[in-house]
């Protein structure tokens, strides 16, 4: 068989699809399915190449968690040494389950609440990624309410195309995130002003799977360019950000390894006269994207006069990205059969036409068997619904010939809880 994404950690060995010393089907048989499987070594196989571009830095490489942000997974990267990038208050609550420090924690996002904010300073926060002018005076309120000074960074909007997804471009003028490139300098001399605020870097976030170097390196000369402005006048940056976004192969298009990557990155940045900062950066799909998988059965095969489809039982509520952004995912048989292929739709159950996981697959299927959704690590447990009250599925954590249940498969009852009847 040919090298499976997320190779050599889920790899065929005798003719069964294996994640690390685990047969995938034993997995199925077990727990059923839909079943996400992640390998803990291809996780840290990728933070790795991170830690490599980093050695001799002051660094933190903080975990983007929206990615995936169950539990086991965030235990991972707490254990080898990450800090988080947040989102919300539930995000860092599951850091703080995890094992995780509010310290090594930055807090992002385009919409905090009052309520966020006074949790994130009570637990100690490493620093706020302030996304607006109008954030700043609301968190400088209620920093002072709290007795608190709310350590601060400022995202900037640099305005350059990361060559992606519209929907997961983050750093173009049209977009909600991040303050203006021409705005910066004054909101970071009102930032400086405020006195329940502590300015302590700049951030900058581009966008996701992202598989060329120079809008990187593009974005750089920005930031660095705004560094000087903010500096010369009078106000000092402890950390310089430059967020995550690198994409994973998903099919066939190789985006730089992350230690060559910053290799490049680094180089800029020594001849700009910069490398001795603590530098941050918040990698969330690159660490996790190709380091699990779904594992679905096949229900049913129909045939059609335009085109046939390979039903199976995980659908769009499992595995968002192809009705999100008509993503590409491979699917492949857990244990290859002989026969000829068809060419087939997989879909799924879900009462929707755009509930689909893969277009024009040729397989060799019968009813009964397994397929396993590639690359399905990120932005699929985390942005999973209960949609068609479908309960979501159970995701197990390989660790060499140990497999550990990281979450239990919902239950009918699960999806109530919390609802009434009207007496």
């Amino acid at each position: 068989m040919s090298t499976t994404p997320g190779h050599p950690f889920f790899a065929w060995r005798a003719g069964q699809l294996h994640a690390e010393a685990i047969p995938v089907e034993d997995l199925a048989r077990r727990h059923g399915t839909p079943l996400f499987v992640y390998s803990k070594a291809a996780m840290l196989a990728a933070l790795a190449a991170y830690q490599r571009g980093f050695a001799g830095r002051r660094s933190k490489i903080c975990y983007a968690m929206k990615a995936n942000s169950s539990l086991g997974v965030l235990q991972v990267f707490a254990q080898a040494g990450c800090g988080f990038d947040i989102v919300s208050g539930g995000e860092l609550q599951r850091v703080l389950a995890a094992g995780g420090q509010a310290a090594d924690v930055i807090f992002s996002g385009v919409g905090k609440t009052r309520v966020e904010m006074a949790q994130a300073l009570e637990a100690g926060i490493g620093c706020f990624n302030v996304e607006s002018e109008a954030e700043l005076e609301v968190l400088d309120e209620v920093a002072r309410a709290h007795g608190r000074r709310a350590p601060v960074s400022i995202r900037v909007n640099p305005n350059v195309d990361p060559k992606t997804h519209p929907y997961i471009s983050t750093g173009l003028k049209g977009n909600k995130f991040g303050i203006a490139h021409e705005r910066t300098l004054a909101a970071y001399r009102r930032a400086a002003d405020l006195p329940g605020l502590r300015v302590v870097g700049i951030d900058c976030h581009i966008g996701s799977q992202i598989t060329d170097s120079s809008p990187y390196l593009d974005a750089m000369d920005r930031v660095l360019d705004l560094v000087e402005a903010i500096e010369a006048a009078g106000i000092p940056l402890q950390h310089i950000d430059f967020g995550g976004g690198l994409g994973i192969d998903y099919q066939g298009v190789l985006p730089p390894a992350a230690d060559q990557l910053w290799a490049q990155l680094l180089r800029k940045l020594d001849a700009r006269g910069y490398g001795g900062r603590e530098l941050m950066i918040e990698p969330g799909r690159s660490l996790v994207g190709n380091a699990g998988i779904c594992l679905t059965e096949v229900l049913y095969l129909k045939p059609g006069e335009q085109k046939n489809f390979c039903i199976v039982d995980a659908a769009m509520n499992d595995l968002p990205r192809p009705a999100m952004y008509e993503a590409y995912h491979a699917i492949l048989p857990v244990a290859p059969r002989e026969g000829t292929e068809a060419g087939y739709d997989v879909v799924g159950p879900v009462c929707e036409s755009g509930d689909w996981l893969g277009r024009n697959r040729q397989l060799a299927v019968q009813p009964g068997d397994l397929l396993a959704v590639m690359s399905a690590g990120a932005y699929c447990m985390s942005m999973a619904s209960n949609y068609n009250s479908r309960p979501r599925a159970a995701e197990v954590l390989v660790d060499g010939s140990q497999a550990h249940v990281i979450r239990e498969r919902e239950q009918p009852a699960d999806l109530m809880r919390g609802e009434r009847l009207v007496a």
